[in-house]
């Protein structure tokens, strides 16, 4: 779930709602030239940040300062909503890196081979949908 409308960004950060499916990733195992902080919402995750493996659940908050390389996978059986919000400068994406990092790759997270170009980095992944709210897909709402 976006919080911005198509065509028009906040300037200072993003803000967004991502629901991530059973055996689905959020993104490819990144760092970036931004803080990003996480806050589970509902379900559980498998991160993988700075080549540590963990698992988050309901309410637990990553904070990631600038260059933290980090990646989200659901290694569970229900959805993980998770509300992201990252830095931005002026309105454009920060820069970021594509590091190989084992973990990230056995989670289907991860690139084989290092870049800084996020088509390269995602070239053969399927797209993301944005989607509307549905009814139960947070708790309480």
């Amino acid at each position: 779930m976006k919080f911005e409308q198509e065509g028009t960004r906040f300037r200072d950060y993003g803000l967004n709602i991502h629901v991530v499916a059973p055996g689905e990733r959020s993104t490819m195992y990144h760092g970036e030239d931004g803080q990003e902080d996480f806050l589970v919402l509902s379900g559980s995750c498998t991160v993988v940040v700075e080549g540590e493996q963990r698992t988050l659940r309901a309410w637990d908050l990553l904070h990631c300062p600038a260059w933290t390389r980090h990646t989200f996978a659901n290694t569970g059986d229900e959805p993980c909503a998770i509300l992201m919000v990252g830095a931005r400068r002026d309105g454009v994406e920060v820069d970021c890196e594509y590091p190989v990092d084992r973990m990230a790759v056995a989670l289907g997270a991860g690139v084989e081979a290092y870049t800084t170009e996020s088509d390269v980095a995602y070239a053969g992944t399927p797209d993301y949908d944005v989607e509307d709210y549905r009814e139960g897909t947070l708790p309480g709402a």
